[in-house]
């Protein structure tokens, strides 16, 4: 029996995507694994340091570990109309926000990466997690911050105001979908390992996908402190046909965001083919 330590965040897309995986409704003979449950700023380190088989993490990350780890095509997040957000309270765009403090979901982020890509000169950087942001920019502690997953649809509640969305000027500026992200396997577990735990992937978004319901539990005990209606719209959106398969479309997506990563010299350079074997 081989076991496969597996990291993915409480978010209910995720929960959602791994339910079946993790409560034997796919399966394969010889293969078993272990989750661990973290924010994705956590699971981006972990993998950094190669402590986890297979894992989510934010395609920003990918840059930094390509060369002990490949990307999975299926069970990730990547899509249109689902980027992350710059909001403020007493800002009203982004040229005002020129020497003032932002806050962002973590190092590794794929939010940090693409405001990095929109306007290097926004410098005055304040990590959080990601579910203290709003509050942070709500008491003055910081003048702006990019949010991420569930926040965006409630930051205006706290009285946040958008000033810009990142994966929308991402879509604008390049064509392509958004890529947030993707699930990595390390090289070392082999092709064949490799292809068989990519294609169980695949097989528990279908589950999903067929029958919605059965991970209802499941994605509410990680979930309490949302609605049903904020849990329903943040699955609705982070999980499409990109997490079944990415495709040529996706694929192509998260080539440009490295692309453009070493270009701007974000992440290290690497010969090594991103996807899996």
């Amino acid at each position: 029996m081989q076991t496969f330590s597996l990291g993915y965040s409480p978010c209910p897309n995720d929960t959602f995507i791994f339910h079946a995986l993790t409560h034997g409704l796919v399966s394969r003979p010889g293969f078993s694994f272990t989750e661990r449950l973290e924010d994705v700023e956590t699971l981006n380190r972990l993998v950094l340091d190669k402590a986890l088989d297979v894992s989510k993490i934010s395609y920003h990350l990918l840059g930094f570990v390509r060369d002990d780890y490949c990307l999975l095509t299926s069970g990730g997040a990547l899509g249109r109309g689902c980027g992350p957000l710059v909001v403020s309270k007493n800002h009203e765009n982004m040229a005002q926000l020129k020497g003032k403090r932002i806050a962002l979901p973590g190092r590794y982020t794929t939010a940090a990466l693409l405001l990095r890509l929109f306007d290097p000169s926004l410098t005055e950087i304040v990590y959080l997690p990601f579910d203290r942001i709003m509050d942070a920019i709500a008491d003055g502690s910081v003048d702006a911050g990019v949010i991420i997953h569930e926040s965006r649809f409630t930051y205006a509640a706290l009285g946040l105001v958008k000033l810009l969305d990142l994966g929308d000027w991402w879509e604008k500026e390049t064509g392509h979908p958004i890529p947030l992200g993707g699930i990595v396997a390390k090289r070392s577990l082999g092709g064949e390992a490799i292809a068989a735990i990519n294609t169980l992937l695949r097989e528990s978004v279908e589950c999903a996908f067929a029958a919605p319901l059965k991970a209802n539990a499941y994605i509410r005990a990680h979930s309490q402190e949302m609605s049903d209606e904020v849990c329903a719209a943040h699955i609705k959106l982070y999980v499409n046909d990109f997490s079944r398969d990415l495709g040529q479309e996706g694929k192509a997506a998260v080539s440009t965001l490295m692309g453009r990563a070493e270009a701007h010299g974000l992440v290290p350079l690497s010969a090594k083919d991103i996807f899996l074997p």
